[in-house]
């Protein structure tokens, strides 16, 4: 069972890296959902590390799949909602939305800024992988770091 903590552990910081990358290297601004989801891998891949430092018994092991589920479930919530919103931009208003102004005020926007500050446009599509934006490449992941927090939760191993 630890190496499914670990496994979803390694996931959220390899996707946090290519987060990192796209911002930094290809000059992609994240938007407040991108920031959004960003804090929702942050919130499972520090709730998968301490659930693979602990190595959970049954109960405790039950109490970390319910908060990996719930952390997955928020960021594919999100994920989605991003992914609706490149379809439908006409359902967006452009200029600073209040997700914005509330993430941007967070002390963590000023304590790591590359990270979390929001800067970007949410209907804007500057990144494609087999037709796929990363809204939709996230749902993807939070989807399957989902079955695979739910698989932890629901086992009796």
């Amino acid at each position: 069972m630890r190496l499914l903590f670990l496994f979803i552990l390694l996931s959220c910081i390899g996707l946090l890296g290519y987060a990192q990358y796209l911002q930094h290297f290809e000059k992609l601004l994240p938007c407040p959902l991108c920031v959004a989801q960003r804090l929702a891998y942050w919130l499972l891949g520090l709730t998968a590390c301490a659930a693979f430092l602990h190595n959970p018994n049954f109960i405790a092991r039950r109490i970390y799949g319910f908060l990996l589920s719930i952390f997955a479930l928020t960021g594919a919530i999100i994920a989605a909602r991003h992914a609706w919103l490149i379809r439908f931009p006409q359902s967006f208003e452009c200029g600073i939305s209040p997700e914005e102004a509330f993430l941007n005020a967070l002390p963590i926007a000023d304590w790591w800024p590359g990270m979390f500050e929001a800067n970007g446009d949410c209907a804007d599509i500057n990144w494609k992988f087999l037709t796929l934006t990363i809204p939709d490449w996230s749902l993807i992941a939070f989807v399957s770091l989902g079955a695979v927090a739910l698989y932890i939760l629901l086992s009796r191993k």
